[in-house]
């Protein structure tokens, strides 16, 4: 495999790129949607939710924490996540700014 030229893209666009890995699997993608629709911090009740092994929800989280789109808080001997709002609304703008590029630049048939 080749070595990543990171370095030839802007930090707008290395950091859209690593969020949008984040949501490239559909149990993060589960995730990230049973913490808005809870709109509290979850626990254990992802296991039941999604039907995935702690260990495997595990990793998924880690994924979600490493980049800020989730955050967790320690209650004794359980990490309780949420989704970080300042994050998630940086990433928000990213994304509706690539989104929005297309719809300013619509001026009739493409192909």
């Amino acid at each position: 495999m080749g070595v990543t030229k990171t370095n030839l893209f802007s930090e707008v666009q290395n950091d859209l790129a690593t969020a949008a890995k984040a949501f490239a699997h559909p149990a993060r993608v589960a995730i990230i949607q049973h913490l808005l629709k809870t709109n509290a911090c979850v626990n254990g009740d992802l296991v039941l939710e999604l039907g995935l092994a702690q260990a495997t929800i595990s990793q998924h989280l880690r994924e979600l924490k490493d980049i800020g789109i989730i955050q967790g808080t320690i209650e004794g001997s359980r990490i309780s996540y949420c989704i970080n709002p300042v994050r998630w609304e940086g990433i928000k703008e990213q994304f509706n700014d690539i989104f929005d590029q297309f719809a300013s630049s619509k001026s009739g048939d493409c192909c």
